[in-house]
């Protein structure tokens, strides 16, 4: 009798399994449901943020193939003709060494800053919508994404408050230089793996320490010293080494920013935490090198091909004196902030530029919330580090006001390093929004934390001081519509795909204009000159774009001036002997070209009767 009753053993299982039949055949939708749930918090801030971003760049939609960004419109053409290029990918057409640009020798990609990541990884929406969509996308995505991966790295890993965290992450994304650089300068507003690389480097920090603790022990409630964490330590080395891969492929410059910011932090944080340097150095030695030699296994051959390689080039071709900082501009308001100024714009070499602007009272709070916070490890590196990055900024010599003061910088010290040279000394000012966001972000979770007066005190100032700040949406203005004889696909009949058409008159860096026809076309063809970064600088040094050959230089002067020149016998065999240069299949002069009339008069008397196509004339050469 009792052999045959259930025992408990046998009943729980089956107890268990009726149970947990109904949670398991719950909708996938009720559990996606329950998982957002969870994180709502989190998803109305990243919400708010792309909303934000939406609005700042709203003057590029409806249509982006007719909207430019008016403060810096040659940019815009240069970075949707690199999404073109870098889309072509996806069609197996792509090489480090590009024809599509700067016939016959090329352009290298590696050597400019061509976001390839984004563009491979957007290459989709690239070739079905064109290069202005895809422009535009990023232009709102990295400010939204580089917030949003601030955010999450404040809560995550500082375990902060999150009105705290989203006050700190909306000046990391939409402070006056994140805002300013928008203006078409993709590669440096792309900064959302930097939190990512942050939270690597502090994960290998933790896993190496040899007094890392785990949870207490019940039994008589001490904390258990588990010691380095090996695996951890590996897998965050080849996160971490991923991560450096990607941003290499994204922007090299906010790479170098944030590692050199990253080296001032860890030498200012050994400095105060001595024992915890002694401990965890071996370990954390050992994972950097670790990552150090997995991106080194990816990048050795991109780096040698940027430095080394075919229209390479190994210098940087910005005078530090010119794209310097001036020191009256942190305390002053951006121009493109609510409570900013035109006036303002003079301190800078551009609207793309603003990189300090911080204005006096977030300064005032900033410095403030540094003094409170005391001898908090962390805001010591903050601090030490912004004041370091601050102070590069300004360049080889001090200029205040436009002057130059004749005071030596900082910057002079690290004058002709190799690679520093190839950082404009005011980007420097960038590494500063997020070590003033930490700071912030560290006073306000400390105040919320309270329950003293400072519970309000310190939240509400910091928004007060973040308030003049708030970015305005970016100036866009109207673009002229493509020729319909790139648009409708009249080029095939001019030039086969992956041949050489020449456009007139042909781009180049003030004029990129005829880019946007190659950029339309998936950069389904090459062009003559452009606008670039290549070896044709005095001595082989960097410069941008190429010399003009004859015919480009005479057909650039008709375009200026509408002046008929005088063609004879020699122009013709130099028109000839530049086309062959060139490798051109055609040249096409579309309706809507300055002095067209002198233009096509000119090209008939170098090339012979045009042929018309759609609203272009073209010369078969």
């Amino acid at each position: 009798m009792s052999s045959a009753a259930p025992t408990a053993p046998d009943a729980a299982p089956e107890q268990a399994l009726r149970l947990a039949d109904p949670a398991a055949r719950r909708p996938w939708t009720a559990r996606l449901l329950a998982v957002l749930g969870r994180h709502r918090a989190d998803l109305a801030v990243a919400l708010l943020f792309a909303l934000l971003a939406g609005w700042l760049t709203h003057g590029l939609w409806p249509s982006p193939g007719s909207r430019t960004l008016a403060l810096n419109p040659e940019d815009q053409a240069l970075y949707e003709w690199f999404l073109a290029v870098d889309a072509r990918a996806l069609l197996g057409d792509f090489g480090l060494l590009t024809d599509r640009l700067n016939a016959p020798d090329g352009v290298n990609l590696m050597a400019n800053t061509t976001v390839i990541a984004l563009g491979v990884i957007f290459a989709p929406v690239t070739l079905l919508l064109g290069a202005p969509v895809t422009f535009a996308m990023l232009a709102a995505a990295n400010l939204a994404g580089t917030a949003i991966a601030w955010y999450l790295l404040y809560t995550r890993t500082l375990g902060v408050r999150r009105l705290a965290a989203g006050l700190g992450a909306a000046l990391c994304g939409f402070g006056p230089g994140m805002v300013s650089q928008t203006n078409s300068h993709l590669h440096m507003t792309a900064q959302w793996l930097v939190p990512v690389i942050v939270w690597l480097v502090v994960r290998l920090l933790r896993a190496a320490d040899p007094e890392r603790v785990g949870p207490t022990d019940p039994a008589d409630g001490t904390a258990v010293v588990l010691g380095p964490d090996r695996r951890r330590i590996v897998s965050s080395a080849a996160g971490l080494a991923a991560a450096i891969t990607a941003q290499v492929f994204i922007g090299e410059e906010v790479l170098f920013l944030a590692a050199l910011t990253l080296l001032v932090m860890a030498v200012s944080y050994a400095a105060v935490d001595r024992d915890l340097a002694r401990r965890a150095l071996p370990g954390f030695a050992g994972g950097m090198g670790i990552a150090a030699g997995l991106a080194l296994l990816v990048l050795g051959y991109p780096l040698w091909f940027q430095f080394a390689g075919p229209q390479g080039v190994a210098d940087g071709m910005f005078s530090p004196h010119y794209f310097s900082a001036d020191l009256r501009g942190w305390w002053t308001i951006s121009p493109l902030s609510v409570a900013g100024g035109d006036e303002a714009a003079r301190l800078t070499t551009g609207p793309a530029e603003y990189n300090t602007f911080l204005g006096w009272p977030l300064l005032l709070v900033t410095a403030g919330c540094a003094v409170w916070l005391g001898r908090r490890r962390l805001a010591l590196a903050c601090t030490v580090a912004a004041l370091v990055m601050g102070a590069l900024s300004l360049g080889p010599s001090v200029v205040l006001s436009g002057t130059r003061t004749g005071v030596p910088g900082p910057y002079a010290l690290l004058a002709g390093l190799p690679v520093v040279d190839g950082a404009l000394p005011m980007r420097f000012a960038l590494a500063v929004l997020p070590l003033a966001a930490t700071l912030l972000v560290l006073a306000v979770d400390r105040a919320l934390r309270g329950t003293g007066r400072a519970r309000r005190l310190v939240p509400a100032a910091v928004g007060a001081a973040l308030l003049p700040l708030f970015p305005t949406p970016l100036p866009t203005a109207d673009r002229p519509p493509l020729p319909e004889f790139i648009t409708g696909g009249h080029w095939r009949q001019c030039v086969q795909p992956g041949g050489v058409l020449v456009p007139v008159p042909l781009p180049t860096p003030k004029e990129p204009w005829p880019m946007r026809w190659a950029a339309a076309a998936d950069a389904g063809f090459g062009m003559p000159e452009g606008f670039f970064i290549g070896p044709y600088g005095r001595g082989g040094s960097a410069a941008m774009g190429t010399y003009k050959q004859p015919t480009s230089a005479l057909l650039a002067e008709v375009a200026r001036r509408g002046d008929q020149p005088a063609i004879g016998d020699e122009q013709r065999r130099q028109a000839a002997s530049d086309a062959d240069f060139w490798g051109a299949s055609c040249v096409a002069l579309a309706d809507d070209a300055p002095h067209v009339e002198s233009l096509r008069s000119t090209l008939e008397q170098l090339y012979g009767p045009s042929t018309r196509i759609a609203d272009a004339w073209i010369w078969r050469v």
